[in-house]
């Protein structure tokens, strides 16, 4: 357990750095976490360095899905798996409820986790419509979610490119949005959750706090 953490320390401080130097990248906190609070982090996606830039700048371990493939190669594999990468085939992250199942298990064992809930890249740079998914998971588990927005991921590495170029970036995580046990429960409660974040999410996009 403490070598997997030193190994985290050292790969997450690595890239973090790299990212500050290469990319002149910043993070930005609109809240004080809550140690006894486990969050949903809920982030746009415009790229595949984007997990790579929340893992490294959220001030917890997070733990999220990833393609099976991207765990291949040696030194990505070791490396996304020590910044709290789990792998899923595709098949399973095809299926919803596989994908859903998979987040609550993260989830139930204690962690923060991270989820994209566009449901994939955008080919244009900007927020697209949300989908549920990561309502029925904070509905079921009754937990808070943190909003987050990455500026600059699309134009430094945008779906289809191979480099990565040197595009400021910038990460902000935004205020955590709580509800009511009823709100959880209800059947209009998965509504409101996902229009209370689709607001912060876009709020977030245009800079707004």
């Amino acid at each position: 357990m403490k070598q997997t953490k030193i190994f985290y320390a050292i790969v997450r401080n690595f890239f973090k750095i790299l990212l500050m130097i290469y990319n002149r990248c910043s993070s930005k906190l609109l809240c004080k976490l809550n140690p006894d609070e486990k969050y949903i982090v809920a982030c746009n996606h415009a790229s595949n360095l984007d997990p790579l830039i929340v893992g490294c700048f959220f001030p917890r371990r997070l733990r999220y899905l990833a393609k099976e493939e991207l765990f291949e190669g040696w030194f990505l594999g070791t490396c996304i798996r020590a910044l709290g990468a789990v792998p899923v085939s595709r098949q399973s992250n095809n299926s919803a409820a596989g994908a859903l199942k998979g987040f609550m298990k993260l989830y139930q064992e204690g962690n923060d986790v991270l989820i994209f809930p566009e449901g994939g890249r955008t080919l244009d740079g900007k927020l697209q419509p949300l989908e549920a998914g990561v309502a029925l998971i904070a509905a079921h588990e009754h937990a808070p979610i943190l909003p987050a927005f990455i500026h600059g991921s699309f134009k430094a590495m945008p779906p289809g490119s191979a480099f990565v170029k040197p595009t400021k970036l910038r990460v902000t995580f935004g205020e955590p949005l709580r509800f009511s046990d009823e709100v959880y429960r209800s059947k209009e409660g998965r509504k409101i959750i996902m229009d209370s974040l689709n607001e912060a999410m876009r709020k977030l996009e245009a800079g707004e706090r």
